[in-house]
């Protein structure tokens, strides 16, 4: 595998559900009508690469039922390549429902059984996993069924400097997801045996121990290549060989956080396969996290070009102006 990773398509592999929201501020107990959306942690990523010009892949199962037709459909608009995307005719697809409310948003999901948790190791002999620069998995996969466990052990069974694409993996820890006490472990070791590993500090704090900062954690988890640490809305630092890099995040009104990191996953992906420069890599993070912070569901538009580059091309003082 070659480092920074070569040029070719990130391939995101996990499970994606049509999504049910009110339409703010109205409960799930009050409002008269839900909107249809799509949610789906490594769709998310796909979709905004598609958004920043990246070549971007979605493996994964759809139900072949209304749901799946109308996830599938949405994911492609979007400029990801789909055609790797099956549809079960014995399992549906999966689907949650978010409850607003002036605490914040609970999610309640439907997915046991779904198609996608019956994804396995099989998956990855799909002709696109040969040909990408990256492979894309969360934790929310490990966690979904022992076949899903499997395929994330066996895109990491073999040793990095012998794959022929970089592994990034997000912790994205659902506690809900897990067998109580398991989650820890299991993410520890995956995480550790990823390139690219992302995640927030206070999940990092929950998972492995709260007197845990941003070097805690890289000294929890040596392994990746680069290991990102996302601090919320204050700040997020990569550490890799030649040290570590801190970038502020950017002043941005919160409307929802719920697809916002894998937001950030995405923009640090593409700006390090741009040029492989690692604080411009984080802006990008940042700039595309805000644009999934400003709205209800998990993806927003982006900023027009002309402000993407402006923003990426700002000096440090000017960038920490905006923070």
């Amino acid at each position: 595998m070659s480092w920074p990773p070569a040029d070719g398509p990130v391939v995101c592999v996990g499970e994606t559900m049509a999504a049910l929201a009110p339409e703010p501020p109205d409960s799930l107990e009050t409002g008269e009508s839900l909107r249809v959306s799509v949610a789906g942690a490594e769709s998310n990523v796909a979709m905004y690469l598609a958004d920043l010009g990246r070549a971007a892949v979605w493996l994964s199962v759809l139900g072949d039922d209304p749901f799946g037709r109308r996830v599938r459909a949405a994911v492609a608009a979007t400029g990801v390549d789909v055609s790797g995307v099956r549809h079960d005719p014995g399992r549906p697809t999966g689907l949650l429902i978010k409850d607003p409310g002036p605490t914040g948003t609970r999610v309640h999901y439907y997915r046991r059984g779904s198609a996608a948790s019956a994804l396995g190791p099989g998956i990855l002999d799909d002709p696109a996993v040969t040909s990408a620069a990256v492979l894309h998995l969360t934790g929310v996969t490990a966690a979904l069924s022992p076949s899903c466990r499997e395929l994330v052990e066996r895109a990491l069974a073999t040793p990095p400097g012998e794959r022929s694409y970089a592994v990034s993996f997000d912790v994205n820890h659902r506690p809900a997801l897990w067998p109580e006490g398991t989650a820890p472990a299991v993410l520890r070791d995956v995480a550790d045996r990823a390139d690219i590993t992302f995640v927030g500090l206070d999940e990092a704090q929950r998972l492995w121990g709260d007197e845990l900062d941003a070097g805690g954690v890289r000294k929890t988890l040596p392994g990746p290549r680069l290991l990102v640490v996302k601090d919320g809305g204050r700040a997020a630092t990569v550490f890799g060989e030649a040290g570590e890099v801190t970038v502020p995040a950017l002043r941005t009104e919160v409307v929802e956080p719920v697809g916002a990191g894998d937001a950030f996953a995405a923009g640090f992906l593409a700006g390090l396969l741009r040029d492989g420069d690692l604080p411009r890599a984080l802006r990008l993070g940042h700039i595309t996290a805000a644009s999934a912070l400003k709205v209800t569901g998990d993806h927003g538009p982006l900023p027009d070009p002309a402000t993407l580059e402006r923003l990426l091309g700002l000096t440090s003082r000017e960038w920490a102006e905006h923070a």
